[in-house]
Formats: structure tokens, sequence, C-alpha cells
């Protein structure tokens, strides 16, 4: 194999991929991508809701250009988080240090999460995914989980749980790459059920 350049992905736009075949009533899931996110958490959440036939929109937070995540791997957004309409089942954030400052930092953000979380629809984040909820202001009081190196920055807020994947309520949350499978199969639990789950974990070949 040649060159060692910058490496890049396109998870394909939603409009590709035929989500509703067979579905009543799909369900949608909003991923929120920015610089420095971390790319395990991104790649295999969107992917993992994907084979359970969840719409999934992956949406730029600094519009449609490529973003370069932590590790250097490329990934192209379906759509600019600002031209995303605010009706999903779920709006996820993933990790990543420079990415979940960037969630933190944003005031477009802020808005859909608080929208999403009032409308008492599900909020999900994982690794330092959970300091934008702080920040903007989202359940605190509730139980959590999230990567250490960010649990100090979110004790004064949370009731902290030291377990791989956390639900209270509308919210669920995880600690890192490591549990990205995890953390998506809950959400698929979630939003299809037990068994849509089961369905997708089986051939992906998961140990433990």
């Amino acid at each position: 194999m040649g060159g060692s350049g910058p490496r890049s992905l396109e998870i394909p736009g939603t409009s590709k991929l035929d989500y509703n075949h067979g579905m009543s009533n799909p369900k949608r899931a909003l991923v929120i991508l920015a610089p420095g996110a971390e790319e395990m958490e991104v790649t295999i959440t969107v992917d993992v809701l994907r084979r359970a036939a969840i719409e999934v929109v992956l949406a730029g937070l600094d519009g449609t250009a490529t973003v370069t995540c932590s590790r250097g791997l490329r990934i192209t957004p379906d759509a600019a988080l600002a031209d995303v309409s605010n009706d999903y089942d779920v709006v996820i954030l993933p990790g990543g240090a420079p990415g979940a400052q960037r969630l933190a930092s944003s005031e477009l953000v802020g808005r859909v999460l608080g929208e999403q979380w009032s409308a008492g629809r599900m909020v999900a984040a994982i690794c330092a995914g959970p300091t934008a909820l702080a920040a903007h202001d989202i359940a605190k009081g509730s139980t959590i989980t999230s990567h250490p190196s960010v649990r100090d920055r979110l004790k004064d807020d949370y009731e902290m749980s030291d377990e791989p994947v956390v639900e209270s309520g509308q919210l669920v949350t995880s600690q890192g790459p490591g549990t990205s499978f995890a953390f998506a199969l809950k959400l698929v639990e979630r939003l299809c059920g037990a068994e849509q789950a089961n369905r997708v974990r089986a051939p992906m070949m998961l140990v433990g």
C-alpha cells in the first residue's frame, strides 16, 4: 500500500439508503459531528443504527464540509446541522475532547438539545459528549456515565456511574470508544425493541 495521506471516509447520505423498507413507523436519529470527534464513536454508532433500519442523519456542526476527526479520519456529513429539522427520536453527541468542546460551546447545539429534551425525546452522549449536556443545562441531576477523563467536570451536576452504558429516563450515556457497540445497541433497543437489537447484534460477532 502506498502513501500516508489523510484518511477519508464518506458515510453515505440518507437519501442513498432505503431505511424505510418494510417499516410502518421508521425511527430517526440525528448524530452531530464536530471537528475533533472520536471517529469510532461516530462510525460505530451510525453503522449499528443503520443496520437496525433507523434513519440516521449525520449533521455537520460547521456545515457539509468534510470533518477531520480526532485520529485524522475524515467524514463527510449528510447535512448541515443548521439545515436539519428537529423532529428526531434521538439526538446523539459523540465524544472526542476537541469535538465535545465544540458541541459544548455551540449555541445551535444548545437549542437543538433544549428542544429535543423539552419535547420528551431521547438524548444520548458518549465519552466526553456529556460535557456538552452540562454546558447546555440538559438533564442535570440525572445519573450518567462518561469517559474517566471528564468525570470530575461532571460530578457536581450529575450522579456518576461506572457502568459502561447508563439509562436515565430519556437520557442514555456511555463511556468511550470501547463501549460504542454497547451504546449503539442500547439505542437500537430503546428505539426498536430488544428483538431488533438482538437481530442486529448476532451477525456482528461481538465478543462478550
